[in-house]
Order: structure tokens, then sequence, then C-alpha cells
């Protein structure tokens, strides 16, 4: 068999038969969770698969998943694989034209209807001949009011006994990145990729620490059509065995995350940052140096700081998707929890580098290439340069962005660094000017300023946010918005920028303008020789004051 035609090792269908009646995937429901079995999730894959089978669908037909996290998203995304189809998962929170726009350029034949909020923002925009088939209603989500029925669409059909065997060479997934409307990106991941996860995760000391025997228990909260937990959480679980727990809502984290102690937890800075500040919210940071500091306290008291948080069993504490500060890996150190930190993208399977939570003198890096991962830069733009069995094989329908993408068997990552002498990754900032907040989401910049260029008030905006919630905007004055009070520029921006939010998706709205009182010119480098602003330089001269004025209670600073 060549190597295109090589089966693709789904080891669902081992842990479903040996693990018929052990939990696999936990719904809280208030204090109550609901468990469904290996065999009873198999069981409903294989009916719904049979089910999208009797649709009518054509050869390799996309599916989209458009659902907060939940049991019924990972049987969904089973039925997919076992009818043999390709699954088109997407961001819970998107609008319905963003919806629309997607499901069109990505060819979407088919919908699944989840645990969302915005069924009538979204419900004009959806053709009225997709196939949909709803999930079940959760308490506090919309009504979806079209579409089969999960419960009946399921029992009105056999399990399917012959499921797709699908070959490494077949497309799993076509996942769209940040950024969508107007520029999608549709990254497009085989079973080759997914299968790549083996090289580094079969290695009984991998860093996920996950088991191999199926004594592995997840957490599911970062959104599942999100690159990292469709790895991290659903396709280890595939793989390796295990338990899937989900978060209800984002008020019932903290319970949830107690309650369930996972074996494996991964975030963002940002949940870091929260988890910091509630234990703060308890412990001054006095109170808690000083408990640290008395050797017959100090590990009592960092034993109850983990069972506060649900870290008990914890074997890793990840954190990815933005930059993640070396203070606050720090912080966390001095209680205890050791956090490894992770660089990855969409494009690679969220699998790059990372550094251990331990590795005290590299805690400012993104560590060393995984397992199966070489690393270059390139010597003329110092772009990081990877190459792995998890590369993406193209963006779906952009050929042009595939061949600027991946050249020379490389995938370019968009990101620039350097590796030092023991080979350890140093990200220093994008190639481009899209930045990542610290939510993990992507902003281009130029997009956001062209709601701000056609204001007489301002001479030129710069929308800037690497590493904080939210972007804000830096703002120069015109001659003429210099000749107003500002009593009168604050009531026309604040107006401007109510107006430009109303249209934005929540991680892309502005927290807050800034007009700066220096002069943005060419002598002092922030503006080029062709008149355009040097981002870099607007970087280093302002990032240090990002945060406060993000979150300053005035959404109007003058500077």
């Amino acid at each position: 068999m060549s190597a295109n035609q090589e089966l693709f090792e789904f080891k669902f269908y081992e842990w479903e038969e040996k693990f018929k009646d052990k939990p696999y995937l936990k719904q809280p429901f208030g204090d109550e969770w609901e468990e469904y079995t290996w065999g009873e999730v198999g069981d409903m894959a294989r009916r719904l698969a049979t089910g999208l089978r009797s649709l009518g669908l054509r050869d390799g037909a996309h599916i989209g998943i458009y659902s907060k996290n939940c049991r019924e998203w990972i049987i969904s995304d089973l039925a997919i694989v076992m009818a043999g189809y390709v699954s088109v998962p997407f961001f819970p929170s998107l609008n319905g034209k963003e919806l629309s726009y997607i499901m069109e350029y990505g060819d979407v034949d088919a919908l699944f209807l989840g645990k969302i909020e915005t069924w009538d923002e979204i419900k004009n925009d959806l053709p009225d001949d997709m196939p949909m088939i709803t999930f079940p209603h959760y308490k506090g989500c919309s009504e979806v009011t079209r579409g089969f029925k999960w419960h009946d669409f399921i029992n009105s059909h056999d399990p399917i006994q012959n499921p797709n065997k699908p070959k490494l060479s077949d497309l799993w997934t076509i996942i769209f990145t940040s950024g969508t409307t107007g520029n999608a990106k549709g990254v497009m991941l085989t079973y080759q990729a997914i299968d790549g996860i083996k090289v580094v995760l079969d290695d009984p000391n991998n860093p996920l620490g996950i088991k191999h025997d199926g004594n592995n228990d997840f957490i599911s909260y970062l959104p599942l059509n999100h690159i990292f937990e469709r790895v991290v959480i659903e396709w280890c679980s595939f793989r390796y065995g295990g338990i899937i727990s989900f978060v209800e809502s984002i008020d019932t984290f903290g319970t949830n995350l107690k309650a369930v102690q996972p074996h494996v937890f991964a975030a963002a800075p940002r949940v870091w940052t929260k988890l910091q500040v509630g234990i703060l919210s308890k412990f001054s940071q006095k109170k808690l140096d000083l408990l640290l500091s008395i050797p017959l306290l100090s590990g009592v008291f960092k034993k109850l700081i983990k069972k506060g948080l649900g870290f008990t069993r914890i074997r890793i504490a990840v954190s990815g998707s933005a930059p993640m500060p070396v203070e606050l890996i720090e912080w966390f150190r001095k209680v205890g929890i050791y956090i490894t930190n992770g660089y990855g993208m969409t494009e690679n399977c969220a699998i790059c580098s990372s550094v251990d939570g331990k590795d005290f003198e590299k805690l400012h890096t993104v560590g060393k290439p995984q397992k199966g991962v070489d690393l270059k830069i390139d010597e003329e733009t110092g772009e990081i340069l990877m190459r792995g069995p998890f590369v993406m094989t193209g963006y779906y329908k952009n050929q042009e962005l595939t061949e600027q993408t991946l050249r020379g068997g490389w995938l370019h990552t968009g990101d620039k660094g350097f590796l030092d002498d023991d080979n350890y990754l140093h990200i220093t900032g994008r190639v481009a000017d899209s930045f990542k907040t610290s939510k993990g989401e992507y902003i281009e910049p130029l997009t956001l300023e062209q709601y701000f260029v056609n204001i007489n008030e301002i001479e030129e905006v710069c929308v800037v946010g690497l590493g904080i919630a939210q972007p804000i905007c830096l703002v120069q004055l015109s001659d003429i918005g210099k000749n107003c009070s500002n009593e009168e520029i604050s009531e026309m921006l604040l107006s401007r920028l109510d107006e430009v939010n109303s249209e934005l998706v929540n991680y892309k709205k502005i927290s807050t303008l800034i007009i700066v009182k220096d002069e943005w010119t060419q002598e002092n480098g922030i503006v080029g020789p062709t008149q355009k602003l040097k981002r870099g330089k607007i970087q280093d001269k302002y990032s240090n004051n990002y945060l406060k004025w993000h979150e300053s209670d005035e959404k109007i600073i003058f500077e």
C-alpha cells in the first residue's frame, strides 16, 4: 500500500469496545453531572453517521459545527469521521453575516447547530435549503427552531456497521482562523496531520503528561473549533482514552474546574491572570508572601491553593495562544504551579515548541522544538520557519496564500524570532502588522483603523494591543482637532467609538482611544520615508502603557 493509501489508525474504535461501560463524556447541569459511556457515545455517533449519509450529500461533504463546547459537539465530530465527511467547525460567537460568508466560502453542505446564544441573530442569514441537525436545548441558550431534532434524528437511524476508514491523505478538517470576513483563511488539515501528534505524545514522557492506558481526565472549555482544544482535548481522548468533562458556562467555570480536578489544564495568559486575581482576592500579596515564607505552612498552603483551583491531580499546566509574561509564570511557580509555555498555530496542529515550567532559565522563551519538528530562521526576514508531519496542506480555495506560506517544504509562520545557542526559540514579534490579544485572537489593525480615517479632527491612528485583552487605538489629532476643546473631541470620538464597536465582534471591539501628545514625524522615526507609520517604533514608545490605558474607566484618554 502506497503512503497516500495508508489508513489512519482511528483508536476510538478500540476504546469504544474496551471501555464500553466506562464514562467518557460528562456534562454538568447545575450540581448534577450526566455521563455518557464510551459505548453510548459510539452508538450515538454511529446512528448519527447513518443519518448524515441519508441526507444525500456529495462524497467528502463539508459538515459545519456551530456550537459552544458540549458532549454533542464531540459526538457530531465522531459521526462526521464515521460518515466519511469533512468537519468545518466555527466559533459560536460569529454573527449571521460572518457565519453565512464562511459557510458559503467553505462549501458547507450541512450544519450542526448546538449550544448557542445567537439564534435570533443568525437565523435569517442561513440558507433555507441547508440540512440542519440541532442539539438538545441547554438552559440559558437559544431555542433553535429549525432543523432535525437531535434525539429524533439519532433514534430514527441504525448504527453504521462499516464506518469510514480514512486514509492519511484524506482531508480531515477545514479550520477557519480569526479574521474571517473578507479575508477567509481555511486551514486544510489531513489525517496525516492529526496522526502526526503520535510523534510527540506516544512518548511516555510527553509534554502534556498524557497516559496511554486511558487514565486521562480532561476539562473542555476553550472553543472546540480552535486547534488547541481540538488536538489536546478531543483527539488526545480519541487516541489515548480518558474522560472529557465540560464547563456549563463562564459563571460556573471555577466550580466545574474544582469539581473535575483534571490531569491536564491549558489556558491563555488572560485566564491565568484571572486565576491569579482570584487568589489575590482572598489573600493579599503581602499575606501570601508571608505564608509561603514559613517552611511548616508553605507546603500545606500550596496544597490548599491547588485544591481551590482544581489542580490537585494536575500533571501538566499549559499556557499558549498568546505571549505569556515571565512574571506571571514565576508568580505561579511560587505557589507550586509550574506552567509549560507552548507555541503553535492552526497551520501546524498547535505543535511546534514548548518549555517546561521547571526550566527556570528559559521561561522567557517558547522552548525547544517538539519531536518531529525542524525549525530555522529566515536569514533575511527573521521569520520562524518550521516543518513536521502535522503541517497543513494549504488554505482552502486560496492557492496564492498557500504558496506564500508553504515554500520550499517549510511553513512560514509569520512570527519573527531567533534560536539561541541551546536551540530554544525566542519570539520577537510578527512579520506582518497583525497582533494577538491576551485572548489569543489575531487583530488586523488596518481594518479597524479604516473606521477613523474620514474624521477631519484626526491626522493619524494606530490600533495596538499586543498582550492585552482588547485592542486600543492611539490617535494623532489634526490641526482642526487641535483647535477643538477636549470636551468636543471626547464627545465626538466617544460617539464614533460606540458606533464602530456596535459593528464588531467582541474580540475586535476597541476598548480605549488615546489622544497622544507627541507628534509622529519622520524626524523622530515613527513615520517612514513613504509616510507610513512604523508600528515597531510605536510599540517601543507606548507599549508600557497599554495595560493601564486598557483598564482605565475612561474610554477617551488625553495622554
